[in-house]
């Protein structure tokens, strides 16, 4: 389960930089649990050192309670601070592309004008996402067939909110 989840988590880090999503913190926050103490150090050994694993304290208030969230959820903050999405289970399956398209979302989200956050070539780079994605919805779009002479045109609006 660590291997497959930091493999995955890796994955979509290396992904999203490559597509220059760059200067995003990844956080693992480990289970207070007995079970996620004495297994800590194979969570922390099988992610990346830019991927940093957090340990909680059986002593501390849980995390997880006081952001009012589950283990397995996923906590997308901008470059504010401000959280932007909950996901929990199923949506928090690294294997669909929810967390991936909410990272995306938070990273090109532009909500308070101007910042001294955004790196320099931010507005290319989410041109760039929402090209991609006209594309990835032009190719699945049904095409008309012989029969149907008549043409439909949809105009698609991206909103990141």
């Amino acid at each position: 389960c660590f291997f497959t989840f930091s493999t995955r988590l890796e994955d979509l880090r290396v992904k999203l930089e490559n597509e220059g999503l760059v200067n995003i913190s990844y956080v693992v926050v480990s289970h207070q649990g007995t079970y996620s103490q004495r297994n800590f150090h194979l969570l922390k050994e099988s992610v990346s050192d830019y991927i940093t694993v957090y340990q909680q304290d059986e002593q501390q208030a849980d995390v997880w309670t006081t952001l009012n969230g589950n283990k397995d959820d996923f906590l997308i903050y901008d470059r504010c601070g401000r959280l932007v999405y909950h996901l929990g289970l199923p949506y928090s399956l690294l294997s669909f592309q929810y967390v991936e398209e909410a990272i995306k979302i938070a990273y090109c989200e532009n909500k308070c004008g101007n910042c001294s956050y955004m790196e320099p070539d931010t507005d290319g780079i989410c041109e760039n996402i929402t090209k991609k994605a006209d594309e990835k919805l032009a190719e699945i779009e049904p095409k008309p067939t012989r029969q149907h002479s008549h043409h439909h045109y949809r105009h698609r609006h991206h909103h990141y909110h």
